[in-house]
């Protein structure tokens, strides 16, 4: 009886966490939201930042005059092994609004066709500022980017890409006029699944919308500090300034939005920006889903430990919503997925046992009716995948539920390899997950 009621208390405390941050993730995304329409309604008559020395009239971060371009955006793509999809990814590019670019692909030791794709492409499109920078050996995916960066990048601004991923036409351009405010450091686009029909498809689709909704919410009380690499956009001087990318945790496009946090958040802001949009794979089998969640709680852990001096921490350099809510909810959040799993199942069972079904149900419910209402609320869904993925919307509950089943799985392996939590690693050497992308463009090069 005693175990009944721990879980019970434990399902109860978890389903509480969950309900006050739902209301609280959907209240501040209106705010958010508001905030977004009178923004662009302003965006015109507000003067941009044309200069990196205005920028460094009204804020610190700037270092010493560097050799940049200005108003170029440095686009950088790391690749290993990508002949499935590295030309989608380019043709993205090649649509975008914003001309002023130029585009670095970091290929690290591919040994499939992604480097002749890349030079076919130089030749098909020589208006394009393309360059291919190879690596000798797999260095992994922080240091391919880093070459790229320290050796060619020209740009005032920093895009960079996967290479599994494409950008919409207006998305650089959104990005840049976030940059307009001069303590705005790095901008997090508006990262979507493609789509995909099946389960695993839909869950991760819906997943990605719930967090990046959540964003909104980070994003308008100052305390986002997890900016993914999928069309992150930073100021070149911000990344010379911290070192680029750091290659000590397993996830280097945290560890550096989190390192530039640490320099102060007050002046070196990250914003999410809805309306940057771009579009990536998903996972296409459950085995790459395991492995993939393993590598990302791995490195967020790695770098809550990292960079644990900004939890609590009373300096005037952050905002008290970063120091006393968003990193403690972080480290807390790792805390509830080892129990929310079996929480979930033994509360199931003692509902069905005690034909009280009103705890489930109830679960059940706020799920879906928080699905619906971040569907519908998304302003970059058609009327049809709206109304598409809200009829997919009342199976979310069963589908996070696997979802929190392979997080379960991966915190228990985050333990059995705690040492490594602690140290840095050996170099990150990578291998790119099974792509969905299209054969047509391998035969390109047949």
């Amino acid at each position: 009886m005693d175990f009944a009621l721990v879980i019970f208390v434990l399902f109860a405390g978890v389903s509480i966490l969950y309900v006050v941050h739902f209301g609280v993730y959907l209240v501040g995304a209106n705010f958010y939201d508001v905030w977004q329409q009178r923004r662009r309604r302003t965006r015109g008559a507000r003067r941009p930042v044309e200069n990196e020395a205005e920028c460094a009239a009204t804020a610190t971060w700037a270092t010493r005059d560097l050799p940049e371009v200005e108003g170029l955006v440095s686009i950088v793509i790391a690749a290993h092994n990508e002949e499935m999809v590295i030309v989608r990814t380019l043709d993205s590019i090649q649509q975008s609004t914003y001309r002023s670019f130029e585009v670095l692909v970091a290929d690290d030791a591919s040994t499939d066709q992604t480097g002749r794709l890349v030079r076919d492409y130089q030749v098909r499109h020589p208006e394009m500022d393309l360059n291919l920078v190879r690596m000798r050996k797999n260095v992994g995916k922080g240091a391919a980017l880093n070459a790229a960066l320290r050796r060619h990048a020209r740009g005032q601004f920093v895009m960079t890409l996967d290479a599994d991923s494409i950008i919409e036409p207006d998305a650089i351009a959104n990005a840049l006029s976030y940059m307009k405010d001069p303590h705005v450091a790095g901008v997090a686009a508006n990262v979507q699944i493609l789509e995909e029909p099946t389960a695993l498809g839909i869950l991760q689709r819906f997943e990605h919308m719930i967090g990046y909704r959540s964003k909104k919410l980070y994003s308008l009380l100052n305390c986002e500090f997890v900016v993914g690499g999928v069309a992150s956009t930073y100021r070149m001087r911000v990344l010379r300034k911290v070192g680029f990318y750091d290659t000590d945790t397993l996830t280097e496009d945290i560890g550096l939005s989190a390192k530039i946090t640490n320099l102060g958040n007050k002046r070196f802001r990250m914003i999410y920006g809805a309306d940057v949009v771009a579009k990536t794979e998903g996972v296409l089998t459950f085995p790459a889903l395991a492995k993939q969640r393993y590598r990302w709680k791995y490195g967020s852990i790695q770098n809550l430990i990292k960079y644990r001096g900004m939890m609590l921490n009373p300096s005037r350099r952050y905002t008290r919503t970063l120091t006393v809510y968003r990193m403690p909810m972080a480290l807390l959040s790792e805390f509830t997925l080892l129990v929310s799993p079996l929480a979930w199942t033994y509360a199931v069972y003692w509902s069905l046992s005690t034909r009280t079904p009103a705890l489930i149900l109830g679960a059940y419910a706020t799920i879906t009716v928080y699905t619906l209402l971040t569907v519908w609320m998304d302003e970059n869904l058609s009327a049809r995948e709206r109304a598409r993925l809200s009829i997919y919307a009342p199976t979310a509950y069963f589908l996070f539920y696997i979802m929190d089943l392979v997080q379960l799985t991966a915190a228990i392996r985050c333990i059995a390899h705690a040492k490594g939590l602690f140290r840095p690693p050996g170099i990150n050497t990578w291998k790119s997950p099974e792509r969905a992308g299209s054969a047509v463009v391998v035969a390109r090069v047949a």
